[in-house]
């Protein structure tokens, strides 16, 4: 028996017709990681009302419910680009519920609170790192954090025996949590390969995105998206990934922020220099970046993969380009272009045109670890010991304390036959609680007593 006492990481994004702030502009306005806190809204409280009518027992009860609060949902919106927006505000509330009210009128539901987050962004717990969803879709909806139930009034707590209960239910608290925010952008194509291969210019070439040009390594620091059309009613999104160099997959340059973003495409563009400078060896070029790629996710070697032999204006990339068809002919198709000039560039777009056509499309599916994380069963409660003071907890026991009013004597008595109904003082015995000992489930104390 129990006796109770009275990220932010900033870069830019360019599409077909859209103008983005960029680097010149002040800050740059790229996020594509974020980590905000949200909270459901509590359930408003149950009300302990009673008639003031003649012939009625006791008055008779007469308290509503109280309102359900409010959910935190997120929705994918194909208008947004980076999670910059959430560089501004981090906590987000949803509104509570309303409160019962005697004539056994029941409280309304409390708002729910709409975040808008751009298509592929994957949400996690913050803090344990659980998979929670992946928005892949425009207008997805995602819950979350929900809110409260609200509190039942002391009309649903009557029986034959007590008539006049004078019992009624505190409101539920809305979940909370910190959750994270990570981009991954949606391209049907991804440009990899080194520094100064071209990609920039190529994306410029074939799309309207104008992304920061020049003729030394590490210009472009931030991802680019285009959409290239190739006729009516024929289009697809590239993405530029930048910062690609040896070591990338563990953290070496800015490669590893980035290599994130190639995981959704269905088609790889290598683009390899054959310029023929002093420092440029197509073949090896070719193998760093492949071998960055396998190394962070093995899976994006099985990906389709066409060579884009660029900077074939330039002397010595006719011999160059030999050298890198002999290596790697009989693997992959080569495509001699000029991202500057344009030549071989509408052979390449139409090809991938077509391999798109025949590539479908294929919603990216958690991972089996993910799905067994958000399935996880979980202990009714659990008992811990420190420094003499018994902790009882689990979202069901503490669910039932935040909603029983201690200051009640019959919502403590309440709260006793549910504890005794899931076992709690008996596994308390079990774990070597004595008479006199201190037992906390949430903000309640109370002394154990056999």
């Amino acid at each position: 028996m129990l006796f109770f006492p009275g990220i932010c990481l900033i870069s830019t994004i360019s599409a077909h017709n859209i103008a983005i702030p960029s680097r010149e502009m002040g800050d740059l306005m790229f996020y594509d990681k974020a980590k905000i806190y949200i909270k459901g809204g509590d359930g408003g409280n149950g009300s302990a009302a009673f008639r003031r009518e003649k012939y009625v027992p006791e008055g008779g009860p007469w308290g509503g419910d109280g309102g359900r609060g409010g959910d935190i949902i997120l929705i994918a919106d194909e208008g947004l680009r980076t999670l910059v927006d959430f560089r501004y505000q981090m906590h987000y509330k949803a509104e509570r519920g309303q409160h019962g009210m005697g004539k056994n009128m029941h409280g309304y539901t409390g708002k729910d609170r709409i975040l808008r987050v751009p298509v592929g962004t994957v949400v996690r717990d913050a803090e344990t790192g659980q998979f929670i969803g992946d928005i892949t879709e425009g207008g997805q909806r995602l819950v979350v954090a929900r809110g409260g139930r609200g509190g039942r009034g002391n009309t649903r707590f009557a029986t034959m025996i007590n008539k006049a209960p004078k019992l009624a239910e505190k409101g539920e608290p809305g979940e909370e949590r910190w959750i994270s925010l990570e981009l991954k952008l949606l391209a049907d194509v991804g440009l990899v390969g080194l520094p100064n291969a071209g990609k920039s210019s190529l994306i410029a070439k074939i799309s309207a995105a104008r992304p920061k040009i020049a003729d030394y390594p590490f210009t472009t620091v931030v991802p680019n998206l285009g959409m290239v059309r190739v006729d009516e009613g024929n289009s697809f999104v590239v993405a530029d990934i930048p910062g690609l160099i040896e070591g990338a997959h563990s953290g070496t340059g800015l490669g590893h922020e980035f290599l994130r973003h190639v995981e959704r495409t269905r088609v790889l563009v290598h683009l390899v220099d054959v310029s023929g400078s002093d420092q440029s060896d197509p073949v090896k070029d070719f193998n760093t970046i492949n071998r960055e790629l396998e190394l962070y996710k093995p899976e994006l070697m099985e990906r389709t993969m066409l060579v884009a032999a660029n900077k074939m204006d330039a002397p010595g990339s006719r011999e160059n380009l030999e050298v890198l068809v002999r290596e790697l002919g009989e693997r992959y198709e080569v495509f001699p272009i000029s991202a500057l000039t344009g030549e071989g560039v509408d052979r390449l777009v139409t090809r991938l045109s077509r391999l798109l056509e025949s590539i479908p499309a294929k919603e990216p599916q958690a991972r089996e670890q993910d799905i067994a994380e958000v399935h996880r069963p979980e202990p009714r409660f659990s008992i811990e010991k420190h420094e003499g003071v018994f902790t009882v907890g689990g979202k069901e026991i503490e669910r039932h304390v935040a909603m029983t009013d201690l200051e009640n004597e019959e919502g403590l008595s309440r709260l006793q036959r549910i504890m005794y109904l899931m076992g709690i003082d008996k596994a308390l015995r079990k774990a070597g609680a004595k008479n006199g000992d201190l037992v906390r489930i949430r903000n309640f104390d109370f002394e154990y007593s056999e």
